[in-house]
């Protein structure tokens, strides 16, 4: 079973045909949503809305652990985490979707491990490799077979606290520091599922340019609109239904 963690634009699948709801509480809490069992074609899944189905838990108020816990309890062994994101990089444009091959965490006061207090032992997790490279395969294969749908592969992401968006001067500074594109989810989430030795990736939708862009680049639009939100998001959608 693989577990679908519904970022900003993506509360719900209408691809999945739904078989069950479960509410799961966890030691570290409750996870931000109920969770929906069922099937995408042949794919058996499990949604979570990362933000709740309202959209009212704020990034850095996610209770990323619940989250992560909840999903491996019920037998997920594998999360591909959807969020829309912005670029930084003129090759990758609003309405690309992109999977990155590393990360920046740029988060504070979040819970990073599920090894912490004063009867668990530390827990010094390798993080040379955030995503697996088997899922992001099977991922690049299925977008292959659909028209018109252009997926990246090698990027940078760099996770913000949120919920506000950088500067100008935040922008150069994360550009200099190697990121490609930003969101505000993608840490501890990583880190969480591989100390749970889940496979995990971020399949992330382009909706626009990061602030400042405009400034370098003469096609580069600071608001491409509503249009191409929707277009990116659409395309999630399209690739999560191909995987089946």
């Amino acid at each position: 079973m693989i577990a679908i963690i519904g970022g900003s634009g993506l509360t719900r699948l209408p691809e999945m045909n739904l078989s069950r709801r479960q509410i799961v509480r966890t030691p570290y809490g409750l996870p931000s949503s109920t969770l929906l069992f069922g099937n995408i074609g042949k794919l058996e899944v499990v949604f979570l809305a990362r933000h709740g189905f309202g959209h009212t838990i704020a990034p850095h108020k996610i209770n990323y652990r619940a989250n992560v816990w909840a999903l491996h309890h019920v037998g997920a062994r594998s999360i591909i985490s959807a969020a829309a994101v912005y670029s930084m990089n003129e090759a990758l444009r609003p309405g690309n979707l992109v999977l990155p091959s590393d990360i920046l965490d740029y988060s504070y006061d979040r819970e990073h491990t599920f090894y912490q207090g004063e009867h668990q032992q530390v827990l010094h997790t390798a993080f040379d490799e955030p995503y697996d490279s088997g899922l992001k395969k099977m991922i690049a294969q299925s977008a292959s077979q659909l028209a018109q749908l252009e997926l990246k592969k090698e990027a940078v992401y760099a996770c913000l606290q949120g919920p506000r968006f950088p500067s100008k001067a935040e922008v150069r500074r994360l550009s200099r520091d190697g990121a490609d594109v930003f969101g505000m989810t993608g840490m501890p989430e990583a880190i969480l599922a591989k100390e749970l030795g889940m496979r995990y990736v971020h399949l992330c939708g382009i909706i626009g340019w990061a602030p400042g862009m405009e400034d370098t680049c003469a096609t580069c639009s600071r608001a491409p609109g509503e249009e191409t939100e929707y277009q990116a998001i659409a395309h999630i959608r399209a690739l999560l239904a191909a995987l089946s």
